[in-house]
């Protein structure tokens, strides 16, 4: 319910009475933006989609449909009350009403016929009260976080290692976590079923990056395998989750954190499936705990709407169709409403927030983002660089024992890898090559091959950001001709312009065995 500066604060008036409505309005409409609505129902509809904007609600007792009662029982049930307050408005003066009212959590109890000052100033007083509750709430919150943050960046950390090793997308682990966040928090506001506090959201939340933990124990060939997985690979395949929850369950210390509880049954259970056909221990229904339930739907979405090495990326509209239609196993009813009801929402955040699946326009998102470095949180900051690590590693991969470099213009730094800075006879990281001693000794003869590299990096373009280019260099003291293959990391802003180059430099009789660069 966060109300900027210059916008008004949104009062719901409910009455059946259209007169008391309209003289409210007269009352208060100078100050605030006014909606009535005629019975508890409408009021309740209003409520759940308008929730976060709704400052103030002036609530009548005696209403057809649903009373000011059942409004509030409706409101307790799911903890709008906290967020929202009442002021109860009626001719009913019996102090049974009053006191029943307050016992529902309302602020203030004002008796028609209204005195105009009255109003005016106890509506103000409760917007302004809830207001310095919600400012205070913030700080507190705020606190929290700072304690948690660091649990959060460690998880990140450990969970962004599997995803390093099998070669996903660093933002595997992000989406989970936005997912798993947007559809508990609408989880809550449809259903008390689950008994969900806010302290549950973010911790079930914060454990959904460790979904796939139990990964670390499953062979390599297996894990990155680009084709379909033998039934006897699926199996060990499968035992990850057995894997995940192991590990967790032999932390003897922190069995009785909350976190370490809701890592263990997302581990776990976050492939069972709602009528019982899932793995490891074919758990039906309500049986898996809901933290599994929620992240095993995100997790769906994610794998359908990502590029893998043996499949290629659904659409939206595509995954979510094939999770309604059960193609991906059964699912919570009521979840599935919730993934339908934060459908277009899902869809912009997914869009912010999810690379192209092709090499060159990974790196053309990732140094997008590092012109927004300095203003990202220690955590994303460290979550991205994992990703452009895992984009370097990709760009590397080969049977080869190529001389793999790095270029960055900002700060000017050349790195090579500990072997290949041995072979090449250099150091392995280079402050401001260009303007130094043992570099420019380094390239004797190699001039040419520089110039080269130089001049096609600046041909290049966000669309075309690969070239290869021969020439001489020295390799361990002799001077060779080299096969250069190079990918100009981009950028665009006001104009385009490269930040740095990453590259493999190959001896050129060993050009038979180079892998293409698409």
């Amino acid at each position: 319910m966060n109300n900027c500066n210059n916008e008004k604060h949104k009062i719901l008036i409910a009455d059946d009475s259209e007169m008391n409505r309209d003289l409210l309005s007269e009352i208060l409409a100078d100050k605030y933006e006014i909606v009535g609505v005629e019975d508890g129902l409408q009021a309740i509809a209003y409520l759940e989609q308008n929730f976060h904007s709704v400052s103030l609600l002036l609530l009548d007792i005696v209403m057809p449909k649903a009373d000011g009662f059942e409004v509030l029982a409706y409101m307790n049930k799911y903890h709008w009350i906290d967020d929202i307050p009442v002021i109860m408005i009626s001719s009913e003066t019996a102090s049974s009403y009053i006191k029943r009212a307050y016992d529902f959590g309302v602020m203030d109890y004002i008796s028609r016929p209204f005195d105009i000052s009255v109003v005016q100033r106890r509506v103000a007083n409760a917007i302004m009260l809830y207001a310095k509750q919600r400012k205070l709430i913030s700080i507190v919150a705020d606190q929290i976080y700072e304690k948690d943050k660091s649990n959060n960046i460690m998880i990140s950390i450990l969970s962004h290692i599997v995803e390093f090793r099998n070669g996903e997308s660093g933002l595997h682990v992000l989406h989970i976590n936005m997912i798993t966040e947007m559809l508990l928090k609408r989880l809550a506001q449809k259903t008390d079923r689950y008994n969900l506090s806010m302290a549950d959201i973010s911790l079930i939340s914060m454990a959904s990056a460790l979904h796939d933990i139990g990964k670390i124990a499953i062979p390599d060939e297996i894990l990155n395998k680009p084709g379909r997985l033998t039934d006897e690979e699926f199996k060990r395949m499968q035992y990850h989750t057995e894997a995940g929850s192991e590990m967790l369950s032999s932390l003897d210390l922190y069995q009785d954190e909350p976190l370490v509880k809701f890592a263990y049954e997302i581990c776990r259970w976050h492939h069972e499936r709602y009528d019982g056909r899932g793995y490891p221990d074919g758990l039906v229904g309500d049986d898996i705990p809901i933290a599994a339930q929620i992240v095993a739907v995100a997790d769906v979405y994610d794998a359908l709407t990502s590029e893998r090495c043996y499949k290629k990326a659904y659409s939206h509209d595509v995954a979510l169709q094939m999770i309604a239609n059960g193609e991906c196993g059964s699912f919570n009813a009521l979840v599935l409403e919730c993934l339908e009801d934060i459908s277009e929402e899902l869809r912009r955040e997914m869009q912010i927030n999810s690379p192209d699946h092709k090499v060159s326009k990974e790196i053309q998102e990732l140094s997008a983002k590092m012109q927004h470095y300095e203003e990202l949180s220690s955590s994303t900051k460290m979550l991205w660089q994992l990703e452009f690590e895992r984009v370097k590693s990709q760009f590397f991969v080969s049977e080869l024992p190529d001389l793999a470099f790095v270029y960055q213009i900002e700060p000017p730094i050349l790195t090579l890898s500990q072997p290949n800075s041995l072979y090449a006879g250099m150091s392995e990281a280079i402050i401001d090559p260009f303007h130094n001693a043992q570099f420019e000794e380094y390239i004797q003869n190699g001039e040419q091959l520089i110039d080269i590299i130089t001049e096609n990096v600046h041909q290049t373009t966000m669309q075309q950001p690969s070239f290869q280019v021969t020439g001489l260099l020295k390799l361990n003291g002799v001077t060779k001709l080299c096969c250069c293959i190079c990918r100009a990391i981009w950028v665009f802003r006001d104009q385009p312009r490269y930040m740095g180059v990453v590259g493999r430099i190959i001896e050129l009789d060993e050009q038979d065995a180079l892998l293409k660069v698409e």
